[in-house]
């Protein structure tokens, strides 16, 4: 039997399946900080199980929203998680390394990615091979997410993405590389004093310099218990 998770009472219910990487923290705190003013288009590169074409199609119920996966799997999962949510998006299988043949140049205004973390024979990675090509990059690096990114973002359009932070220096080398100007970076700490443990990060097709280090998304207090900031993005009581 599927297992259905929901992310807050009445809010986005999610089905996991074996073999498909399970849902994380990650997206959601991605979709929580990404910039969606002014978005009309939306692609989400590497869905998933498609949490993140759910949480930005709930915000923008108008948005074209476009995304791919090169697991069946994982696209069957999302296109299953995007209909029981009633939410309108094209979920595509496919491999972004061939975005010139399938995707339109300069269309989007915005692009989302979690692409896989870690360098391919890292140690890193995980036995099931399904499951092992979402968090390497055996099959997908972050050089091709970031120039997928820019060809089908519109001048002016955001690519926004969660990464680690020991690599955050490849990540602004990369973007910069195809002309996306790295405009606004959050760390994501365990708790106050601990170092950090994701970075979520938005740049500009064609910016100006010019960095935003916003505050640090904190996850626990000193004593353990839920931030109030986790609180009001999972829409805990009494946040």
């Amino acid at each position: 039997m599927d297992k259905m998770d929901e992310l807050w009472p009445g809010g986005p219910v999610f089905v996991q399946e074996t073999g498909v990487f399970k849902l994380g923290s990650d997206s959601v705190f991605l979709a929580d900080f990404v910039n969606l003013s002014g978005t009309k288009t939306v692609f989400d590169i590497g869905c998933g199980a498609g949490i993140l074409p759910v949480l930005i199609g709930t915000r923008l119920p108008d948005a074209q929203i476009d995304a791919i996966d090169i697991s069946k799997d994982a696209a069957a999962l999302a296109q299953k998680n995007i209909a029981l949510n009633s939410v309108n998006a094209n979920i595509m299988h496919g491999d972004i390394r061939m975005y010139k043949e399938t995707l339109k140049a300069g269309y989007y205004d915005l692009v989302t990615a979690n692409p896989p973390y870690f360098q391919i024979n890292s140690g890193k990675s995980a036995e099931n091979a399904a499951i092992a090509m979402a968090r390497d990059e055996r099959l997908c690096t972050l050089d091709d997410v970031v120039r997928a990114a820019s060809y089908i973002l519109k001048w002016g359009g955001r690519f926004a993405v969660v990464y680690r932070p020991e690599r955050l220096s490849e990540l602004f080398v990369a973007m910069s590389a195809v002309k996306i100007e790295p405009k606004r970076v959050r760390l994501v700490l365990n708790r106050p004093d601990s170092i950090p443990s994701l970075v979520l990060c938005e740049g500009k097709r064609g910016g100006r310099p010019g960095l935003n280090i916003m505050p640090s998304l904190v996850l626990s207090n000193d004593d353990g218990s839920e931030s109030r900031e986790i609180r009001k993005i999972y829409r805990r009581e009494g946040y």
